[in-house]
């Protein structure tokens, strides 16, 4: 009988993001529009597609051996879960997110003290009472089901909303008070499943190679040829992770020279190492990257 690591893959907004970064790891999933049970390429591996908000419950109740989530709904569930890797990607890019408090541009409401005796909505309510009591504040806060933007100031007073850029809450004429999180995306496991040898090896294995599809998330993998007296001036010029390959070409007195760079210099590095006297520079995108 095959063994199985039951997965828990979020639904939402990490969604095509966490399929995409799985891709890269090199576990292909697909799923139907009306299906919670996605297909994953390794027999191994059951996954069952959930809300975010939810994973962490299920991870730590062990219906549910692991699971990405985000950081904030371990904390808003209270969830007693091994952390395997923080994978900082969110919907729109590599950066952590944040729930903030956010009022209307023209209240009165400037600090968060100015919060007592007011009333917020939001979906976290469990991490808004927490950070509302930190700082000796008395409001009422209620659990938004949704389109919490549009309830100030009619409604609520004040809102406790994520945002990853903060175009939305711009958008709906909101400014920002305080943050209350700062989150980024887990991938967590279930401290009985972590415990067991061959479920411990499988999530260590998987976070071994989502860890190293985000590590090239940013990199590229730059080629080129050059004749020997041009290779120290090229490689002055490229950065690396340790230092540049150098291998000698069946041409006498060329090499092909090759480095993992930041993909944020190439078009900065790439003039100044045709200068230097590369030729023929190719720029590959990379998978995975692991140390």
């Amino acid at each position: 009988m095959t063994k199985k690591l039951v997965l828990g893959l979020p639904k939402g907004s990490l969604q095509d993001a966490t399929f995409s970064m799985l891709k890269k790891a090199g576990f292909n999933i697909s799923v139907s529009s009306r299906s919670y049970i996605p297909t994953v390429d390794d027999p191994t591996i059951e996954a069952k597609l959930i809300r975010a908000q939810e994973i962490s419950r299920y991870v730590e109740l062990g219906m549910l051996d692991a699971g990405i989530t985000g950081y904030d709904w371990i904390m808003e569930n209270g969830s007693k879960v091994h952390e395997v890797a923080e994978l900082m990607y969110a919907k729109q890019g590599l950066r952590p997110v944040r729930w903030v408090i956010a009022v209307p541009e023209k209240s009165s409401i400037r600090k968060i003290s100015d919060l007592n005796g007011k009333r917020i909505a939001t979906e976290a309510v469990g991490l808004t009472r927490r950070f509302l009591q930190t700082n000796h504040i008395k409001a009422e806060v209620e659990f938004s089901w949704g389109a919490t933007e549009v309830k100030v100031p009619d409604l609520v007073d004040a809102i406790v909303e994520l945002t990853e850029t903060g175009s939305s809450l711009r958008a709906h004429n909101l400014r920002i008070v305080e943050t209350v999180l700062e989150s980024t995306t887990r991938f967590i496991a279930n401290k009985t499943a972590w415990k067991n040898s061959w479920k411990h090896s499988k999530i260590a294995q998987i976070a071994m190679l989502l860890k190293g599809a985000l590590s090239a998330e940013t990199k590229v993998l730059l080629k080129m040829n050059c004749r020997n007296a041009a290779v120290k001036r090229i490689t002055q010029v490229l950065p690396s992770l340790h230092a540049p390959t150098v291998s000698t070409l069946d041409t006498t007195g060329w090499v092909a020279v090759e480095s993992v760079v930041d993909e944020s210099v190439v078009r900065e590095i790439i003039p100044r190492l045709k200068t230097a006297g590369a030729e023929g520079i190719i720029e590959i995108p990379l998978n995975k990257i692991i140390p």
